[in-house]
């Protein structure tokens, strides 16, 4: 069987519930946040062994989005 490459959207970020890295960074893209991305996966509900990995990794993709306009009325 071939070896995932880190980083890959294919990446299995939590065990617990099969939660993937494209998952992630889909859920990001929509908007989500941690808590959310918990409630809509069931990641970071089960052992805890990702948190640290899925926290990282949602703290880094936030930062990559672009900054919202200002809604100035």
């Amino acid at each position: 069987m071939a070896e995932l490459k880190q980083d890959s959207p294919d990446e299995v970020m939590c065990s617990c519930s099969g939660t993937t890295r494209g998952m992630i960074q889909d859920m990001v893209r929509q908007g989500k946040d941690l808590d959310a991305i918990s409630r809509y996966s069931g990641a970071l509900t089960g052992c805890g062994g990702c948190e640290w990995d899925i926290g990282e990794l949602v703290k880094a993709l936030m930062a990559e989005l672009p900054p919202e306009p200002d809604q100035a009325d």
